[in-house]
């Protein structure tokens, strides 16, 4: 990546988007997005290792674990729960996100869903990346009460990880899980961490592919572009898989947009529904392990051209929207498209270095 100025730039943004605390906010100049995901910030924290920056991407770790034990008591209440039967509240459940302190997001006037499960199996996968030797102390105890927390939790249906309407199982928020419980057996030497992995892994190749393809829900058979994660980075199926394959070509064709990007999913309005940057760089990321460089190069060119003049990547762009007349009505309703947006950066950094 070197004498790439969109690389360095992208960098730069991930450190000036970092907290004190350790947390990554997921977009510095966009009221909505001033919170911690931990899925945004696992791939945040991983792009800053691929780059050699370890001590950040340790400071990003050691938050995400003293967050989950700051609020361990709302963990072993839904573990209990679940596994008596019970099926908890959403507003119950750990959220998506956190506050850059840790804490949980105050109640707002317009709530919107912060029950997802995804992050967690993110941020397992992105802390196994990381070079060290085992997870030890705060880490090991983190690692073992998010685990216990997916192998309880991971048939509970909670939103996609977009937090888009349409609750129910995901197979992208499954395929997360499925690696965040490898991760955690690799991390603390439990081999039945690793049984219920493969047993999820089985679950969704089982329940979610239909003619070959895998689809975006349990109750939706349209493709996304999360789909992606199947292969890279959580190892569902290789890149090479006919499945994984036949998935992807369906991915370009029902969501490749009309400037060169990738669509989060058809019927999409967010914002009009756009071209995602981060979406189109991860196509590119399985493009490059796939061994097709041309495309690969077309994707990296695409996300470079839709840099603003400052270097900043947006979340999209609209200039092929879905749905144009949403697009004003978005605008009114939170500001302009979030940019920077960190995790556009990280997979840039990341498809970069494939």
């Amino acid at each position: 990546m070197a004498g790439d100025p969109l690389a360095a730039k992208s960098v730069a943004v991930l450190i000036d988007g970092q907290a004190r605390s350790g947390a990554f906010v997921a977009c510095p100049n966009y009221p909505t997005y001033a919170y911690a995901w931990l899925r945004d910030g696992a791939f945040c924290a991983h792009a800053l290792d691929v780059i050699g920056e370890r001590a950040r991407a340790s400071a990003f770790h050691g938050w995400a674990a003293q967050t989950v034990l700051s609020h361990q008591q709302r963990f072993e209440t839904a573990i209990e729960q679940i596994e008596t039967g019970k099926t908890p509240h959403a507003e119950e459940m750990p959220p998506t996100r956190y506050t850059l302190e840790g804490q949980l997001e105050p109640r707002v006037r317009e709530p919107w869903p912060n029950f997802q499960l995804d992050g967690y199996g993110c941020w397992l996968w992105s802390l196994a990346q990381h070079p060290m030797n085992g997870a030890d102390g705060v880490l090991s105890e983190a690692t073992d009460l998010v685990a216990r927390y997916l192998s309880a939790a991971w048939k509970l249906e909670c939103w996609d990880c977009w937090e888009e309407p349409g609750d129910g199982q995901h197979a992208s928020t499954l395929a997360a899980i499925s690696a965040g419980l490898q991760s955690a057996a690799h991390l603390l030497h439990k081999p039945h961490l690793q049984a219920e992995a493969a047993r999820i892994r089985r679950y969704l190749l089982r329940r979610f592919v239909r003619d070959g393809v895998l689809r975006k829900g349990i109750r939706d058979d349209r493709v996304d572009a999360s789909l992606l994660w199947a292969s890279l980075p959580f190892g569902i199926l290789q890149p090479n898989d006919p499945r994984m394959r036949a998935t992807v070509l369906r991915i370009r064709r029902d969501l490749g947009g009309g400037s060169g990007g990738i669509y989060r999913y058809r019927g999409d309005t967010y914002y009009g529904g756009g071209e995602w940057l981060l979406l189109t760089a991860w196509l590119a990321w399985y493009d490059a392990v796939a061994g097709d460089r041309d495309a690969s190069d077309r994707g990296r060119r695409w996300v470079v051209n839709q840099a603003q003049d400052n270097g900043d990547l947006p979340e999209q762009v609209v200039h092929a929207a879905q749905a144009p007349a949403m697009i004003d009505e978005w605008v009114r309703r939170w500001g302009p498209i979030a940019a920077p947006l960190l995790w556009s950066h990280a997979m840039y950094i990341i498809m970069s270095a494939a």
